[in-house]
């Protein structure tokens, strides 16, 4: 496993210890099958001025559930919104979302859900420390 999505496929296999062109063939072949579905990058959000994260639970109407799939299109369009989950269970979605404070979480928790007919409510917990992916182990 490797951390540098654009590392060469020459330093690949020299680290897992085969040829390169078996690394190619079964990295295609990885892609392909669809188990590596993207190659993606890390963004420090801090480095962009949004040194304040927050996980926002959502929970929708009753009646609007008919609107999730709309619901979850338009939160794809918020710029705060790094990542989003749809949920089974009372909530109905989970954002994480990057702000440069407090009063611009506010901002996005009025403008972009407590305004929408289709939120029941929310709840907003803000996020002291973030450990990403293998970063665990």
């Amino acid at each position: 496993m490797t951390a540098n999505a654009r590392q060469t496929n020459q330093a690949l296999s020299d680290a897992l210890g085969i040829a390169p062109s078996t690394c190619l063939a079964r990295l295609k072949v990885l892609r392909d099958s669809g188990v590596i579905q993207r190659f993606t990058i890390d963004v420090d959000p801090e480095a962009l001025g949004r040194s304040l994260q927050a996980l926002i639970s959502v929970r929708l109407r009753p009646g609007a559930r008919h609107l999730m799939k709309a619901f979850g299109e338009e939160l794809r369009a918020v710029p705060e919104i790094s990542q989003f989950f749809v949920l089974a269970g009372a909530d109905d979605f989970l954002l994480h979302v990057t702000a440069r404070d407090t009063e611009h979480v506010r901002q996005f928790v009025l403008e972009h859900l407590s305004s929408n007919p289709a939120v029941a409510g929310t709840q907003t917990n803000l996020v002291f420390e973030h450990v990403r992916g293998r970063s665990l182990g």
